[in-house]
């Protein structure tokens, strides 16, 4: 395994994108301490920041020391495992299509932005936009599952085509917006405007009554069999399920209207 212990005494940002399982695991300690990152709109080496120990060639990488101002760990990852023993900054996991990416602590804006595969697992909380469509993008996450055990922000899944998002705490405002497919389930007290502008897809609520949109009408109340089963899966993570969300019975609401209605929230009754 190789381990980066963070040395840097800076309120500058650090970015760290590039630095993953697959392009590390062909070089020499010598050779990775060498690889450019960014100190604000400075080109830096790794080794100006990061003590570097170990053998990277099982793929695995341990990021140690105070990193919320370390950005972009993770990015396009495809491969191997990442463990990041506290919190880190922005991007964490963003645009990753394979691997694993786990977090100890909390994380900032943008995690698993725009993803395309893997798991990524907070065991903290995260910011706002996780999974989601960068300012512009016509698409956010298309793949993968990530897991934030703690608390999140606003939009969550903006734009999101297809994948897993779930937060086990409290979360913000429009989750789901403009959601296109994907299953975004959320466990705490949340915010408004969830699932505007959505065409398919799924947002469900464990914990609270969210006030739905105009744009959305009520079917049914049942208790959905795909939703026990991928509670199940979910829990097999690591991720704590409580029996009454599998067992519970949802009311189900489809929208939005404005967009064809092909989408569906689901609230624990």
């Amino acid at each position: 395994m190789l381990t980066l212990s963070y040395q840097g005494q800076t309120q500058v940002p650090v970015e760290v994108e590039g630095i993953t399982p697959d392009v590390v695991r062909a070089l020499s300690v010598a050779e990775i301490e060498r690889l450019p990152i960014y100190h604000g709109n400075r080109q830096v080496t790794l080794g100006d920041f990061f003590q570097v120990s170990g053998d990277a060639g099982d793929e695995r990488i341990e990021w140690l020391g105070d990193l919320k101002g370390v950005h972009w760990i993770g990015t396009k990852m495809k491969s191997g495992r990442m463990d990041i023993r506290g919190s880190a900054g922005r991007h964490v996991g963003s645009e990753m299509s394979g691997g694993e990416l786990h977090v100890e602590g909390d994380v900032s804006d943008w995690a698993g932005g725009e993803m395309h595969g893997g798991l990524l697992q907070i065991r903290g909380s995260a910011g706002h936009l996780v999974g989601a469509a960068y300012r512009g993008s016509a698409r956010g996450m298309t793949k993968g599952t990530i897991l934030v055990h703690g608390s999140a922000g606003n939009e969550i899944g903006h734009t999101m085509r297809r994948g897993l998002i779930v937060v086990g705490g409290e979360s913000g405002d429009l989750a789901g917006f403009n959601m296109r497919a994907g299953t975004v389930l959320l466990g705490g007290a949340t915010g408004i405007r969830h699932g505007a502008g959505m065409r398919r897809g799924t947002i469900g609520f464990f914990e609270s009554r969210p006030q739905m949109l105009p744009s959305f009408h009520k079917a049914c109340r049942y208790r959905p069999e795909f939703l026990g089963l991928l509670l199940r899966q979910i829990a097999q993570l690591g991720f704590p399920i409580p029996e009454a969300w599998r067992d519970g019975a949802y009311e189900l609401y489809s929208g939005d209207l404005i967009e064809g209605g092909r989408g569906e929230i689901l609230v624990r009754v």
